[in-house]
């Protein structure tokens, strides 16, 4: 408890004070919301002041495990005559007017729909559930099973979060012990990136659902033995075996009705992990193989850890260490999110980041390729752009020093400038050894998963391609952005050398230490050539005779890839790129130039000119 007080795991009084008035007067807008609704249908004024409305908190608030600037879960509740449009129309307007709410994001077309905002710096996810009530009583208890008859398939997925919620409450053995315990994993799942359902990782509930499980395992256990056999248990845990958390009734513990035949999907779930209450799902159908081999990797490492501080040859802060992502491949997939406007901006990364789970998906089908690993967050910029020509740049990912610096007044009142906003994802790329025997380069192909992934995104029905821009393509661990580093994390960059000719490319194998890496660029020019979205990895067969006369070395290419892999850069002149069957290169002169000033759209681009 003392190291989870260091690591600033608890809020203060005061912001505990605030997240109470917030949702104080976030109660008062919903029945305002929902009186204005039932006065619209006609009802009378004492019928429509008594139509009510209530909001539940759930997730790490409800379960008090929240940490400073956390959001808060909370879903609000009204009567039959409300729908989910009033929600989105009616309740999303009276949000933005409402004083001291800010960043109004609605998505109604998630799976499970949202509205995002923020009440006075408080970060609130509200969602919404409509009950064949006639109004909503301030005694309500979502306990009742009844209560989800006649209910369509959303406001059940609404009501879900908050009666899972209470019923891991209810089914602890200790309260106390469990939050404490949950509170020291969440910390850990974050600080290793792995605390994100929607990238494929564990969610919240399924990291308190594990933590319940262990907890009705030893219920006379402290917080830390929680812990430390948490790590053993699930390390050791025999997946894909559910886990499901257990009734305690009066007599001996009896496992919560659930049956795979009546749920056939979650026979294919890797990690399934089962809510509590009716009807009970898989929170974890998110999980690939590829994230799946990264928890498995992380409690492995937090067994060994916690094994360490039983026995007093370590403490509990190196559990608390920083993961490694962006120090652990070679190379890397950067996916770019941009648009004109900040509203429109939060939408579009949403879509994007949602959808990153299919790319890691599709990764994993490529021969060589033994992990697709995603981080579990997108990195937000703003720049402020005096040209088109550096509204292109950064849209593509490349943002000079000079934009970096610019501020807002820089641009104001100058013609022709403008303001962009970029999300960039990541997803850590790594490559299988090579085999003993083989001989030369070999070549990685991952242009199909990228340009299914852009046709993907696009299939949104809000996409707009004069206002939003997506570009995925490969890049270096060399040329990661600053942001994605803390202050004094990144080492300095090697400066570039040409290699001897007795070492020619190609034969740095597995064996080789990973620091000795060998670097050769073109003797024409040293200038990094921006990649581009098609994401082709080559080998030197794979250019044109043309390519390969216009420079010495092959045009791009700045250093050997991870394990005799070459990497080169797609944008390079006059390459002639290597597709899967049925997927053909547009020409230069038909690809489509970007609608300004939001970025290139165009999924497949072959030389500068199309830039």
């Amino acid at each position: 408890m003392e190291e989870l007080r260091r690591q600033g795991t608890f809020e203060s009084e005061e912001e505990a004070r605030l997240r109470e008035i917030v949702l104080g007067r976030l109660a008062a807008l919903v029945r305002k919301f929902v009186k204005q609704v039932s006065l619209d249908r006609g009802l009378s004024e004492a019928a429509a002041e008594a139509a009510g409305g209530k909001i539940f908190t759930f997730g790490s608030y409800r379960l008090g495990v929240h940490g400073p600037g956390s959001d808060i879960d909370t879903l609000c509740v009204v009567p039959k005559h409300v729908s989910r449009e009033d929600f989105f129309d009616v309740f999303e307007k009276l949000l933005r007017d409402a004083e001291g709410v800010t960043e109004v994001s609605g998505v109604p077309e998630a799976f499970v729909p949202i509205i995002k905002i923020k009440v006075s710096g408080i970060p609130i996810d509200l969602l919404m559930a409509r009950l064949t009530l006639s109004s909503i009583p301030d005694d309500l208890s979502l306990r009742d099973d009844n209560l989800l008859r006649s209910l369509d398939e959303r406001c059940i997925r609404s009501l879900n979060g908050s009666r899972v919620t209470d019923e891991i409450l209810r089914l602890v053995p200790n309260v106390g012990v469990f939050r404490d315990s949950l509170r020291c994993i969440k910390l850990w799942a974050q600080r290793r990136a792995i605390y994100s359902n929607v990238n494929g990782f564990l969610g919240g509930v399924a990291w308190a659902m594990l933590v319940a499980r262990i907890c009705q395992l030893y219920p006379n256990a402290i917080a830390g033995a929680i812990v430390s056999r948490f790590f053993i248990i699930m390390y050791q845990w025999s997946w894909p075996q559910p886990v499901l958390l257990k009734q305690i009734e009066d007599g001996p513990l009896n496992v919560r009705v659930w049956n795979p035949k009546l749920y056939p999907a979650d026979r294919a779930h890797r990690m399934p992990i089962i809510t509590p209450a009716y009807p009970s799902m898989c929170a974890t159908h998110n999980v690939t193989a590829s994230t799946q081999m990264i928890i498995t990797e992380e409690f492995k490492k937090g067994a060994d850890i916690v094994d360490k501080v039983i026995v007093g040859s370590a403490n509990w802060k190196e559990l608390f260490a920083k993961h490694d992502f962006f120090h652990k491949y070679r190379y890397y997939l950067q996916i770019i999110a941009s648009t004109g406007s900040q509203d429109l901006q939060i939408k579009w990364a949403g879509t994007v980041e949602s959808r990153i789970r299919q790319l890691v998906m599709k990764l994993e089908y490529v021969d060589s390729l033994t992990l697709a690993h995603p981080f579990i967050k997108g990195f937000e910029q703003v720049s402020y752009c005096l040209s088109e020509d550096e509204v292109r740049a950064v849209a593509q990912g490349e943002i000079s020093e000079a934009i970096k610096k610019r501020k807002k007044e820089d641009i104001e009142g100058k013609e022709g400038t403008s303001s962009v906003w970029s999300t960039a994802f990541y997803i850590g790329l790594s490559i299988e050894p090579k085999q003993p025997g083989m001989v030369g380069p070999r070549k990685l192909d991952i242009s199909y998963p990228t340009t299914e992934f852009v046709k993907l995104v696009k299939v949104w029905d809000k996409f707009d391609e004069t206002k939003m821009g997506i570009v995925v393509r490969h890049i270096k661990s060399s040329a990661l952005p600053d942001i994605v580093f803390d202050e004094g994390e990144r080492q300095p960059r090697s400066t570039l050398k040409r290699p001897k000719p007795s070492k020619p490319p190609g034969k740095n194998g597995p064996d080789m230490p990973k620091n000795k890496k060998r670097r050769f660029v073109t003797s024409a020019q040293s200038t990094r050539v921006p990649d581009c979205m098609s994401n082709h990895l080559f080998d030197r067969s794979s250019f044109t005779s043309e390519s390969t006369a216009a420079a010495t070395a092959v045009p791009g290419i700045v250093n050997p890839p991870e394990n005799g892999y070459l990497v080169t850069s797609a944008s390079a002149p006059q390459v002639a790129s290597v597709n899967p069957p049925g997927l053909a290169l547009k020409d230069p002169a038909d690809v489509k130039s970007p609608q300004l000033p939001y970025g290139e759209n165009v999924a497949v681009a072959t030389s500068p000119a199309a830039v």
